[in-house]
């Protein structure tokens, strides 16, 4: 095996409940597998597609990767942020010139927004029930 064949960079990248573990390799022509299926199928939706990609473009990268990612937990837009996550830190990892760009943009930033758990005496998080005077 030679060494340009195994040589990847890999990285995770998370967001809500969502982890995506991302292996980047430099390749001929740019390319993106989610669990084995290509990135098109995996996200229906154009917007989806974009978000996820975005570290690409706003880093300004002219090189094709060839992108692996296996993503788990949470819905399809927190699975899409998550894979961006993933995405800027391998950029990073790749060249650390490329930080100040991503930095600036907030994809190498968790977003560690979550879904607040449930008290006990209340309906949700925060909603108690309703309240009567008699």
């Amino acid at each position: 095996m030679t060494e340009s064949k195994s040589k990847y960079i890999e990285a995770v990248g998370r967001r809500k409940t969502s982890t995506a573990r991302v292996r980047m390799t430099p390749g001929a022509k740019q390319s993106v597998t989610i669990n084995d299926k290509p990135i098109a199928e995996y996200f229906k939706t154009n917007e989806l597609q974009v978000v996820a990609l975005e570290a690409f473009t706003k880093a300004g990268i002219e090189q094709k990767f060839a992108v692996s990612a296996h993503i788990v937990g949470g819905g399809i837009s927190s699975q899409a942020q998550a894979l961006r996550h993933g995405i800027a830190r391998a950029i990073e990892n790749y060249d650390k010139n490329l930080r100040g760009a991503l930095k600036k943009e907030g994809f190498l930033t968790r977003d560690q927004r979550a879904k607040e758990r449930r008290k006990f005496g209340l309906k949700k998080a925060r909603k108690a029930p309703q309240w009567s005077k008699r």
